[in-house]
């Protein structure tokens, strides 16, 4: 097994940015695509963490591209995954929905993941996982269920439904991060929140598909983001309802050019127009325009957004530190 500091590892390659606070932290495992690590796979190396392991297990990903259908099974816990760089240290798939896998049926769009992640307490830092399918329907990169999750400086790469956060317990932190997409390209169940990311809409479509349960009190929170792209002005719908208690909340964001002024679709279900949350709070941009959207969305009132903190959107958990369950 190799072991080499971070420090050291970020003297050989002068590329290894944006991990605070880890120079001290040995990791356990390097994966290298030239053979020059413990692993040449990150499956192999995922593989080789103890199940059930109580410490966090620290998996180093040196630049190359690792094309690989992934599962981080549940009994792998607290496992970070660092990459040397975010530009070059890329995990990418090209399975789609309609695909046929080895039994001649359609993958779907759940199939068509290129990582599953199961584990509790996974944390990914400085890679990117992309879906080079293409604009081939529904190609998902990553489908998250654990709980709680931290990406921090991560690209998700695809066209639509790029990124699945999927449990519905679980919360999921995205920090500086950039997701790419079409339709529906951050959709599901889980709560999550993304601070300071760039969503970057290719074409016109959805960037939000939430399908938020009744009795969870937040779904997808964007904290001030930036929301633009390539596709066409006043293309791009904030969100739609792929379940009727859809919530998602665009607070302090850059609203660009692409996004409609009406902001919101009901996904042609009138009576979800009664049961959404879709908030907004103090937007700016050319895509800001409060005055113009559906009445059934709304704009949040100075004490109402004071109830969009992490401690509160996570009941207690603090994204970068390991989550402890309270006591009873």
């Amino acid at each position: 097994m190799i072991r080499l500091k971070i420090a050291i590892i970020v003297l050989l390659t002068a590329s290894f940015q944006g991990v605070s606070g880890m120079s001290d932290i040995q990791c356990d495992f390097v994966v290298a695509t030239d053979g020059c690590g413990d692993f040449a796979t990150v499956h192999d190396a995922i593989i080789a963490v103890p199940d059930y392991r109580k410490n966090t297990t620290i998996i180093f990903l040196k630049n190359g591209v690792y094309k690989e259908k992934l599962i981080l099974p549940s009994s792998k816990n607290m496992v970070t995954l660092i990459g040397e760089s975010v530009e070059k240290t890329i995990i990418t798939c090209d399975d789609y929905a309609s695909k046929k896998n080895i039994f001649g049926e359609e993958m779907g769009t759940t199939g068509s993941s290129g990582f599953f992640i199961f584990g509790n307490d996974f944390t990914a830092e400085n890679i990117t996982f992309e879906n080079s399918a293409g604009p081939v329907g529904q190609a998902v990169a990553v489908r998250v269920d654990g709980d709680p999750i931290y990406f921090n400086n991560c690209r998700f790469l695809g066209f639509q439904d790029t990124l699945y956060p999927h449990g519905e317990k679980s919360r999921q932190y995205y920090k500086n991060c950039r997701i790419e997409g079409t339709v529906d390209f951050i959709f599901g169940w889980s709560t999550a929140v993304f601070d300071s990311c760039e969503i970057f809409c290719k074409a016109p479509g959805y960037v939000t598909a939430a399908s938020t349960l009744p009795e969870t009190a937040f779904g997808f929170i964007f904290l001030n983001c930036k929301i633009h792209g390539s596709a066409p002005v006043q293309s791009v719908y904030l969100g739609r309802p792929w379940r009727p208690y859809a919530k998602t909340a665009f607070i302090e964001c850059e609203l660009g050019e692409v996004i409609k002024p009406e902001g919101w679709h009901n996904w042609n279900k009138k009576e979800a127009e009664q049961t959404v949350c879709y908030a907004e709070y103090k937007n700016t941009g050319a895509g800001a325009n409060p005055e113009s959207r559906v009445s059934w969305s709304k704009q949040l009132t100075d004490e109402e957004r004071e109830k969009y903190t992490l401690e509160n959107i996570f009941e207690g958990w603090i994204p970068g530190k390991p989550f402890k369950e309270p006591s009873k």
